[in-house]
């Protein structure tokens, strides 16, 4: 079975939103998913549960998901809520 990765650019202002889009499309997917995080400098409370429920998708259908460009501050919210995780990070 061939495997396929997604790229999906996030944007500070829209990160909620983005997940929740990436989240729907996880249906269709197999493989990889990257996330880029270049854009994002910090992550709220809403946005962190759609990323909770994003990577509880992409485990059940064992889709591996790797954020890239995130910030130190970003990761260290990720860890403080233990996702990081379940996510393998890149620069």
């Amino acid at each position: 079975m061939a495997t396929t990765a997604a790229f999906l650019k996030i944007e500070e202002q829209h990160v909620l939103s983005a997940l929740q889009r990436a989240g729907a499309k996880l249906e269709n997917e197999n493989g990889e998913t990257v996330l880029d995080f270049s854009s994002v400098n910090r992550i709220d409370a809403r946005a962190l549960q759609a990323l909770e429920e994003f990577a509880r998708i992409a485990d059940q259908k064992a889709i591996k998901v790797v954020v890239r460009g995130a910030s130190i501050d970003v990761y260290k919210v990720l860890k403080l809520v233990k996702l990081a995780g379940r996510f393998s990070f890149v620069t």
